[in-house]
């Protein structure tokens, strides 16, 4: 069967035919997912990094699968769902339930590979001499794939130097193993490092801290990646596990107004700005689909407003 991605018009008739409701606008998601492989559906958010590569705006994470949660035919079913809905950016680590976190992704990428954006981390511990090529190809190995689409630093290192570090990342790239390369949980004065080294300015993201609740790097390091053209990914931007957010009356009275859950409401805030991408993970297909509707879902300066008034961001003095 041919497949091809409507244009505009027929988008927006579409829409008008379906009564341009949240979850008719999820189901049109849906189905141009599957017609175009990396590309966000028309009227999805999107992210630019600077390399020119276009991805959607919300994807998946992965930190607490493969840890028994959930039956693991469950988990793979729930990431399975996210990439027919758009979400096609999967995040994991080496660390992750020690690997079976990249092996769990890798059942679920096998034979649609070329659908996904796939992003794995090193450990700051295996940065020594070639430690990190060591260490990608075990993670290629796990996840069943030749390259990353991008491969980040999962801490800062105080035990190699930064300028080793880009080298073994630059050696990656043109050896074709890995699209790009990054790094998470790196403050505003490791960036500074970062971008003085050779070819430190090539580093595509900084994975780090941030929802609603936690409002930290609005301060420095979001302006920062801002002024230097670099989108910003955010873990946890549920407010990660135990966390009282989902329960959070203002984003469930917004979620109301707009049929759809608290999570698409802070996701949705999260990723409002364009430079920022949320990778919320969740081991049940239900929870994904309410989390992609935060892919179309805009909200008002009014409702924008008021989680700022609910959530203002902490003062300096106040940051941990």
């Amino acid at each position: 069967m041919n497949k091809r991605l409507l244009n505009r018009r027929e988008f927006n008739g579409l829409c008008v035919a379906l009564g341009s409701s949240l979850s008719s606008v999820s189901a049109i998601i849906a189905a141009l997912s599957s017609a175009s492989p990396r590309a966000a559906a028309v009227g999805a958010a999107t992210v630019k990094f600077h390399d020119g590569t276009i991805i959607p705006a919300l994807g998946q994470g992965s930190a607490g699968l493969a840890e028994g949660k959930h039956p693991e035919a469950v988990e793979e079913e729930a990431l399975r769902t996210g990439i027919s809905l758009g979400m096609t950016l999967i995040d994991t680590a080496e660390l992750y339930s020690n690997g079976r976190s990249e092996e769990l992704i890798g059942r679920v990428i096998a034979g649609q590979r070329d659908r996904v954006f796939l992003v794995s981390k090193v450990w700051r511990n295996h940065v020594k001499g070639n430690g990190i090529a060591r260490a990608c190809e075990a993670s290629l190995a796990r996840l069943g794939t030749d390259h990353l689409d991008l491969y980040l630093l999962h801490w800062p290192s105080r035990d190699t130097d930064l300028s080793s570090i880009v080298a073994a990342f630059e050696s990656l790239r043109a050896a074709g193993k890995i699209r790009a390369w990054g790094v998470s949980n790196f403050k505003v004065s490791d960036m500074e490092d970062l971008f003085r080294v050779s070819h430190g300015g090539r580093c595509a993201t900084n994975q780090v801290l941030y929802n609603v609740g936690n409002r930290g790097i609005e301060h420095d390091l979001l302006p920062w990646c801002e002024q230097h053209g670099m989108p910003v990914m955010a873990y946890s931007p549920l407010g990660g596990a135990g966390a009282s957010l989902l329960r959070d009356p203002t984003l469930a009275r917004i979620g109301a107004a707009h049929s759809c859950s608290a999570a698409a409401v802070a996701l949705a805030w999260t990723i409002r700005n364009g430079n920022v991408i949320a990778i919320p993970e969740s081991g049940s297909a239900a929870h994904v689909k309410e989390n992609a509707v935060a892919l179309s879902l805009t909200l008002t300066p009014q409702e924008l407003h008021t989680l700022d008034t609910a959530h203002p961001r902490p003062n300096r003095s106040e940051r941990r």
